[in-house]
């Protein structure tokens, strides 16, 4: 099976997703706390944030955010909608190929990755790892959570593709360290952390 095509990315599914309130996946409080979680958790590891890269940024919910915690931080919104992009001006690109002058401090994968075949989305895996040198935070939907029925089916894509949750983790972890919560630590970061903070799913692989 073929990746997300770039004609569904348009004004109607934003309509249906997003700005339609009755319909719309985005829930204002959870989003604050997952914005207060993920700028903590870097601030207690001393993760430096001056360049954020949000690789399928949509309309744009983290830059708010990330102005907040880190005002002095550059922000980079990268969408794969020519709709969104003319609408918000975010550049236009794809987390399978996207190519930057110089890595980010923190990259942000929000709803993009079980949109992508399997092929593609571990070519996306592997571009994050060029991507990043610091921190990532990843939002995938799994087939565990689909069998498991924590997904709400009324307001998820039925199209998403059904991924386990271990090809993520195994394509993740050739460039990063998971830390849980969805953050994951850059092999390139000179940072220490302890033996139960992060979990290595290379064979035989140490942090």
């Amino acid at each position: 099976m073929q990746s997300a095509n770039e004609t569904w990315f348009n004004e109607a599914y934003y309509e249906r997703f997003y700005f339609n309130k009755k319909t719309s996946v985005v829930d204002k409080a959870h989003v604050e706390r997952l914005g207060a979680f993920v700028c903590s958790y870097l601030q207690f590891l001393r993760v430096p944030v001056r360049r954020v890269l949000d690789m399928g940024c949509g309309i744009g919910l983290w830059r708010e955010l990330i102005a907040r915690h880190y005002p002095h931080a550059q922000y980079q919104g990268v969408e794969y909608s020519d709709y969104l992009c003319g609408r918000f001006g975010w550049e236009r690109g794809s987390v399978v190929n996207y190519q930057a002058v110089k890595p980010y401090d923190l990259v942000i994968c929000q709803g993009v990755l079980p949109y992508l075949s399997e092929a593609d989305a571990g070519l996306a895996m592997h571009n994050l790892g060029r991507l990043c040198t610091g921190a990532l935070y990843v939002e995938a939907v799994a087939r565990e959570d689909w069998d498991q029925d924590i997904v709400d089916e009324t307001l998820t894509d039925p199209r998403l593709f059904k991924h386990p949750a271990q090809l993520y983790r195994q394509g993740l972890a050739e460039g990063f360290t998971e830390l849980g919560g969805g953050m994951w630590l850059s092999r390139q970061a000179d940072l220490p952390v302890f033996a139960l903070e992060g979990v290595d799913h290379r064979p035989g692989g140490q942090l």
